[in-house]
């Protein structure tokens, strides 16, 4: 059955329960990708379930060239989907969301989206845009989520209508500072003075999220029509496990988050370090290994013992010491989840995903604990291994001579770097745009050319068994 709102009272799963004719926008996201969907609109969802968030409903905005077929499923849709969790019995779960009430592509209508957010009753503006969104020296032309919000703060500030809250998602250490920075600099650049008035009225709280969300697939889309009697253009496949930790530091309100179990705290940063060098520098640590061995679904690779070891090795010895203490959290189980949910077959993660863009995570991700640890004196050999398998795989030549589609925004750049490294083992080092200035450290230099021979003469996972067996750094 074609999913909208005249499917919904005969659909036999989980569905809104609530009258969405009486939600009204008061969160405007950009970014509606399976991510967004998979956590925040889930949130949001489950809060109207319990008759908590009328006034919180989900207008999402796409500015990208790829969000115009969103645009086109959200319209067919009525804003619907299905989300559906692959539990690793093998089971499944399913839910039709109903919080995204409207969408807008921006291009075609610009002036809409500003007022839309110069609204009074839009209260957030959430962003999904990834980590390399932020960067302000390459905002882009046209219509751009900063020019689009720019815009708005300006006429907000002469109304006189208070600003909304800026709530970024995006796996960044200090997100919300981040956000700050790029979204107070475009604003001077287009209205000098209105960052002024951004830093005395915008709040942007930084927050911690977590879900593993592979991209939806043909046979995603198949399996909730057969199973679920659902015909879903564009439904959400992720894991069980979801957590979303939040600064609670808003303008003008915001939805009562901590009734669907939202961690609301005073200061995120203890929360943002785990997730971001435990879950999102392992999985670093896992896919450009994974794929030079021969792997290509994540859950392969994580539930192979070696790479098991590997992760955990890494997470102890390297990541664990750069933390804080997270309060109620109990690390090593989290540690141990972590590699469970990796292997967690329902999920079918790709590793051609983890690879992605990959100069925007690198550096955010993994380079930081590295960083953290040559101050300290902490090995850094596993972290150094990681950095080389990347340099290895931005060959773009995998160990039995098959091409690798290197799919990064520095490609064009990094990939020569790569090619030219068995003559010059630290080429793609030196690049100081993306390792500032790591290749002057003997130490993880050291580390890291060691790595990257082993790779050449050995191959992936001899590399890896050497690592577990032995100091090699």
């Amino acid at each position: 059955m074609k999913l909208d709102n005249s499917a919904l009272a005969q659909l036999d799963i989980a569905k809104p329960t609530y009258d969405r004719s009486e939600i009204s926008v008061g969160i405007v996201h950009f970014g509606v990708g399976g991510f967004h969907r998979a956590h925040q609109a889930m949130y949001v969802d489950a809060l109207m379930e319990q008759g908590l968030a009328a006034e919180w409903g989900i207008c999402g905005v796409g500015v990208m060239p790829a969000d115009r077929q969103m645009a086109e499923v959200m319209a067919a849709q009525n804003g619907l989907y299905t989300l559906m969790l692959e539990k690793p019995d093998g089971t499944r779960e399913a839910r039709v969301i109903g919080s995204i009430i409207d969408y807008r592509y921006a291009p075609d209508d610009p002036e809409a989206v500003i007022e839309l957010l110069a609204a009074p009753s839009t209260r957030i503006v959430s962003l999904t845009i990834t980590e390399g969104g932020y960067n302000i020296d390459n905002l882009g032309e046209g219509v751009t989520v900063f020019g689009l919000v720019a815009d708005a703060l300006a006429r907000r500030r002469e109304r006189g209508i208070g600003s909304p809250t800026i709530v970024s998602c995006d796996n960044i250490e200090g997100n919300g500072d981040v956000a700050r920075y790029a979204f107070t600099t475009h604003a001077d650049r287009a209205y000098p003075g209105l960052g002024e008035w951004i830093t005395a009225n915008t709040k942007f709280p930084n927050s911690m999220v977590d879900r593993i969300t592979p991209a939806t697939t043909a046979e995603s889309i198949d399996v909730v029509a057969t199973e679920f009697g659902v015909d879903d253009r564009w439904p959400v496949v992720a894991e069980p496990f979801t957590s979303w930790v939040l600064e609670d530091d808003f303008c003008d309100g915001r939805p009562p988050f901590e009734e669907v179990g939202v961690l609301l705290v005073d200061d995120v940063t203890p929360y943002e370090l785990m997730k971001l060098r435990l879950l999102n520098a392992s999985h670093q640590s896992l896919c450009y290994f994974a794929y030079l061995a021969g792997y290509r679904l994540v859950h392969d690779a994580a539930g192979d013992p070696l790479f098991a070891e590997f992760l955990q090795a890494y997470m102890d010895d390297e990541a664990t010491p750069t933390l804080k203490p997270v309060p109620g959290i109990d690390l090593p189980d989290y540690k141990r989840t972590l590699i469970e949910r990796f292997a967690n077959p329902g999920v079918k993660d790709t590793v051609a995903r983890l690879c992605y863009g990959s100069s925007d995570r690198i550096p955010k991700w993994l380079l930081p604990v590295i960083r953290e640890n040559l101050k300290t004196g902490v090995p850094i050999r596993l972290s150094a291994a990681t950095v080389a398998s990347w340099a290895r795989y931005a060959e773009g030549v995998d160990e039995q001579g098959e091409p690798i589609d290197v799919q990064d925004q520095l490609a064009d750049t990094l990939v020569p770097l790569a090619r030219s490294q068995r003559d010059n083992p630290t080429a793609f080092i030196e690049n100081t745009a993306v390792f500032g200035d790591l290749a002057a450290s003997e130490r993880f230099v050291e580390a890291y050319v060691w790595a990257l021979e082993s790779l050449h003469r050995d191959g992936a996972r001899t590399t890896l068994q050497a690592l577990m067996s032995q100091d090699t750094a």
